[in-house]
C-alpha cells in the first residue's frame, strides 16, 4: 500500500502531543510498509529541521516541507468573522505548499492520502484534482468542540461571543469537510460518537494514539509523604493555559490546605510571563524540559485539570506508560477507556482534586497500585503495532 501522509506540523522534534501522535503513526506505517511519503507544513511554532531526523527516516519518508506563516492576523481574523469563513483552518493554506502537493501527486500515485488533522483539509480540492487516491482524515480533535468549551468557561462577555462565533464557523466547516473525504479515523470513541451525532456521511472508526511502551521505563523510587505533583504541557495551547490558570487559582490552594509541604512542578514550552514570574514557593516552574520522560519519572502525581480539550491527551498516555498516578478531570481523561480509581483518578472540582490528592497522600501504596494499573492499561489499548494494523485494515475496507 502506497501512503502519502500530509502533516500540519513536522513529526519531529517531539515537542507536543500532536507531534508525538504524528511521528508514532508514521513510524508504525514505515515498519508495516518499509516506506511512506511525508509532506509537512513548517511554521514559526513548529519549524522543520532535518537535524532531528535519522538518515533512515529521511530515506524511508522522503519528507519535504514548506514554510507557512500561520500566525494570527487580526485584520484577516476579523474579516473571516464577518464572512463566516474558518480563519483558524484557512491560515494553513499556502500556494507554495499547494504547488509541492501538486508536484508530488504528478510524480507518483498513492492508494491512501492521510490528512493529519482538520488543518490539512484545505488541500482536499487539490488532491481531488490531481489524484484518485482515497482520502482519510485522521482527526486529532473535533476543533469546534474545543472552542465551544473555551467559550463556556470564559467570564469575559466579548471573548465569549468571539469564541462562540469561532466555534460555529469551525462546526460548519467540519460538517462540510466530512462530505469530501472517504473515511475518518477519530482518535477516541467519544469523538467517533460526536462525528456520528452530526450525521457524518463517511465511514468512521476510532483508532487511538499509540506508543512503543518499551521506550517508557518507570523509575523505581520510594514515594514519600512530601508529594511532588506535576503538570506537563505546552503553554501555547489554550486549553493547557486555561487548565494551569484554574490549577493555580482554585485547585492548588485547596491541596496546600491539606498538604502544606506539597510541591507543584510545572513544565512545558512557551511559558507566559505570569507563570515564569510566579512567587509561590511551593510552585516550581521548570519551563521547557529536555526530557519529558525524565521529568515525569522524578515526580509522583500528575495533575490534568483540563476544562476544554478534545480527543485524547497524549501526555496522560505517556504518564500512564511511566506508571504515574494521575488526577484528571473527566474532560482531560476523555477517550481513554479508563476506570476511575483503578488506573486513573477523576476529579471535576477544586474540592474534589484536593480530596483525592489527600487520600493518595494518606495511602501511598494507592499511588503505586494505580500507576501499575495505568501501565497495564496502556499496554493493552495503546500499543502502536496493534494500532497501525487496525488503521491499515480500515483503509483497505473503504
Amino acid at each position: 500500500m502506497r501512503i502519502l501522509q500530509i502533516c500540519h506540523k513536522p513529526p519531529l522534534p517531539l515537542i507536543d502531543g500532536g507531534c508525538i501522535a504524528i511521528h508514532n503513526l508514521s513510524k508504525g506505517l514505515m515498519e508495516e510498509f518499509n516506506s511512506i511519503k511525508i509532506l509537512t507544513i513548517s511554521t514559526l511554532k513548529h519549524p522543520f529541521d532535518e537535524k532531528h531526523y535519522s538518515e533512515d527516516y529521511l530515506n524511508k519518508t522522503k519528507i519535504e516541507s514548506v514554510f507557512v506563516d500561520t500566525k494570527l492576523n487580526i485584520v484577516d481574523a476579523f474579516s473571516n468573522l464577518v464572512t463566516y469563513d474558518s480563519y483558524n483552518v484557512s491560515r494553513f493554506f499556502s500556494p507554495d505548499f499547494n504547488d509541492l502537493l501538486i508536484k508530488t501527486l504528478k510524480s507518483d500515485t498513492y492508494d491512501i492520502i492521510l490528512l493529519e488533522s482538520l488543518f490539512t483539509t484545505p488541500y482536499i480540492q487539490t488532491i481531488r484534482s490531481y489524484s484518485t487516491s482515497k482520502i482519510i482524515l485522521r482527526s486529532h480533535n473535533l476543533e469546534h468542540i474545543i472552542w465551544k468549551r473555551l467559550a463556556k468557561e470564559t467570564s469575559n462577555p466579548a471573548k465569549k461571543i468571539y469564541l462562540n462565533l469561532l466555534s460555529n464557523q469551525l462546526k460548519t466547516y467540519e460538517i462540510n469537510t466530512l462530505k469530501d473525504v472517504n473515511g475518518i479515523v477519530s482518535i477516541s470513541k467519544e469523538d467517533e460518537k460526536k462525528y456520528k451525532s452530526i450525521d457524518c456521511p463517511a465511514p468512521i472508526t476510532s483508532i487511538p494514539f499509540g506508543i512503543d511502551i518499551q521506550n517508557y521505563i518507570p523509575k523505581k523510587k520510594k514515594i514519600e509523604k512530601k508529594l511532588r505533583f506535576f503538570h506537563l504541557g505546552a503553554m501555547d495551547w489554550k486549553p493547557n493555559l486555561e487548565a494551569v490558570g484554574w490549577l493555580l487559582k482554585e485547585i492548588w490552594p485547596k491541596i496546600l490546605e491539606k498538604q502544606p509541604n506539597a510541591e507543584l512542578h510545572l513544565a512545558g514550552k512557551n511559558m507566559p510571563e505570569w507563570l515564569i514570574n510566579i512567587t509561590d514557593k511551593s510552585v516550581i516552574n521548570h519551563g521547557k524540559v529536555e526530557s519529558a520522560i525524565d521529568f515525569m519519572n522524578e515526580k509522583d502525581i500528575m495533575l490534568v485539570p483540563l476544562l476544554s480539550a478534545g480527543g485524547i491527551r497524549v501526555k496522560i498516555i505517556e504518564g500512564m506508560a511511566l506508571g504515574k498516578a494521575i488526577i484528571s478531570t473527566s474532560i482531560g481523561a476523555e477517550g481513554l477507556n479508563y476506570k476511575d480509581g483503578e488506573n486513573i483518578v477523576i476529579a471535576n472540582s477544586p474540592k474534589s482534586f484536593a480530596e483525592k490528592a489527600y487520600q493518595l497522600n494518606e495511602n501511598l501504596s494507592e499511588i503505586q497500585r494505580i500507576g501499575e494499573n495505568a501501565r497495564v492499561h496502556v499496554s493493552e489499548y495503546y500499543d502502536q503495532t496493534k494500532i497501525t494494523k487496525k488503521l491499515v485494515k480500515f483503509c483497505e475496507s473503504i
